[in-house]
């Protein structure tokens, strides 16, 4: 194997101790830290070479080493392979170095490296193809936000069992890397927006720019030039006078800061963490707060002073007031107006006025109110219902021929009371949860219509039994009807006794 070369600058001060101090080899060789031989070396290649001492005005080092190294190796001097050829060639699916190599040789096999020296060459080409530049980061400009990968798991104090995975939001300013962490329920847009929130309101201002990954909270469609971003997250960009810049996907160095932020939030914080039981998310986040705190004011390696107090020197100044309001999140979605002139919102249906059968709507919902728009007019406003399966009707939203339902409440009622008492509890049970009669008329329909498959006796049995079981909902009703498990509570036709139960009213309560 080849000697290392010496460096020019050392190889310069041995031609000058030699022929100027005139010193011997050995008393170089202790003045520069160099072997005996390393100096008889250099000596030897110089007087092989064309050059005379003192070396000429101007001779660079780069040429200074082609005199004493590359002239005296160009009669073995390898060949280099084409390196940006091989790099198209290794795109094909099935090619391999190895296969490359041996075309390689075949052109000339005395001029051709071994295999493991062409890889390397290659592996070295390859490196410095790649080129990375330095981010400058002005005070106040960037935020930079990710969520980490792990997450912490809620556990029930009743059963252990773990409830859900809380999602570790991480956000960092560009030029002094102060870090605001929380935990949240998810991903998803209220916790996403909300924890923007609680990060402005804890750094105390507004930065210019909003830099994020493309999860779908943030961003509908990735593109690296024009991403479609959400719209509820772009409205509270407006709220707070901010823009948001998603970084370009698969492109992690857009958002290097981010990625290094959530390293640190790993290491630092959730590996802290990983001895203690959470019950409750907020119990999580009162220790993230301690610990976010000690973060922020742990003395940086390369930075003179904390997090903080370069946030405190450079950031805080620069950042935008906070508006006068906090944001509240709203939800928007857009809706069609079913047959039934309502739209659904989180799988319980608002009724709309009925002559926007068939239009789109846009829904705007906060915590507590649903405001539904069509051409930027309020049309409807109710109160937010969690119930799901739920209708919250207006009656003025009603066509008149609905309100005056040909199978109103009455005739319903008449019908299952032909079939049986049971049948008429049902039905009852079905009027009554209903906050208007008329929402309930199709499930009641399609219970008294089952006696044109299973016959009276049947369904009437299937409904008392599922009066008995506190259940008198119609797929109980199908369920009990489909597998015959009716029978045991059948009661004979020519029996007309009513049947007492508290879910029924009496007769007399329609009138």
């Amino acid at each position: 194997m080849p000697r290392k070369r010496t460096e020019m600058r050392k190889v310069k001060d041995v031609l000058r101790l030699k022929f100027e101090v005139g010193l011997s080899n050995r008393d170089i060789g202790k003045c520069l830290s160099l072997g005996p031989a390393t100096v008889s070396e250099v000596l030897t290649r110089f007087k092989s070479s064309d050059l005379t001492w003192p070396l000429p005005d101007g001779l660079s080092d780069q040429q200074l080493e082609g005199n004493l190294y590359t002239a005296a190796t160009a009669k073995r001097k390898k060949r280099l392979p084409d390196f940006l050829k091989m790099k198209i060639e290794l795109k094909h699916r099935h090619m391999t170095k190895l296969l490359l190599w041996q075309e390689y040789c075949k052109e000339d096999s005395a001029t051709a490296y071994g295999y493991t020296q062409f890889c390397e060459h290659y592996q070295s080409w390859l490196k410095k193809q790649k080129r990375s530049m330095r981010q400058h980061h002005i005070a106040g400009d960037k935020l930079f936000i990710d969520y980490c990968g792990p997450t912490v798991p809620i556990v029930s104090p009743d059963t252990g069992e773990i409830r859900y995975h809380a999602q570790i939001f991480v956000a960092t300013l560009g030029a002094t890397n102060y870090t605001y962490v929380e935990a949240g329920r998810s991903q998803k847009q209220e916790d996403w927006i909300m924890a923007h929130v609680r990060a402005f309101n804890y750094m105390g201002g507004v930065p210019r720019l909003l830099v994020p990954d493309n999860l779908k909270s943030a961003v509908i469609k990735a593109h690296p030039y024009a991403p479609t971003l959400n719209e509820n997250y772009a409205k509270m960009a407006r709220h707070y006078g901010t823009a948001i810049m998603p970084a370009r996907p698969y492109k992690p160095k857009d958002k290097a800061k981010a990625e290094n932020a959530v390293l640190i939030v790993e290491r630092w914080v959730l590996m802290r963490l990983r001895h203690y039981v959470f019950y409750t998310l907020s119990d999580l986040n009162v220790k993230i707060k301690t610990l976010m705190e000690d973060l922020n004011n742990r003395q940086q390696r390369m930075y003179p002073g904390s997090r903080k107090q370069q946030f405190e020197l450079l950031d805080k100044p620069a950042l935008g007031s906070l508006p006068a309001c906090p944001y509240e999140y709203i939800d928007s979605k857009r809706a069609k107006v079913g047959p039934d002139y309502h739209v659904l919102y989180e799988k319980h249906a608002y009724s709309v006025p009925n002559g926007l059968v068939g239009d789109t709507v846009t829904l705007e919902v906060s915590a507590n109110i649903v405001c539904i728009y069509h051409h930027n007019q309020l049309v409807a406003q109710h109160a937010r219902t969690f119930k799901d399966g739920g209708f919250t009707t207006i009656k003025e939203h009603m066509p008149h021929s609905h309100v005056k339902q040909r199978f109103g409440p009455e005739r319903l009622l008449s019908w299952a009371e032909n079939i049986g008492a049971g049948a008429r509890g049902v039905v009852e049970w079905h009027i009554q949860s209903r906050k208007h009669p008329e929402q309930a008329i199709k499930s009641c329909l399609a219970i008294l219509h089952l006696t044109k498959q299973y016959g009276n006796a049947r369904v009437e049995a299937a409904c008392q039994k599922a009066l008995l079981l506190e259940r008198p909902h119609r797929t109980v009703v199908v369920n009990l009807l489909n597998h015959r498990k009716e029978a045991a509570h059948q009661a004979p036709e020519q029996d007309d006794t009513p049947v007492t139960h508290h879910n029924i009213r009496g007769q007399h309560y329609y009138q």
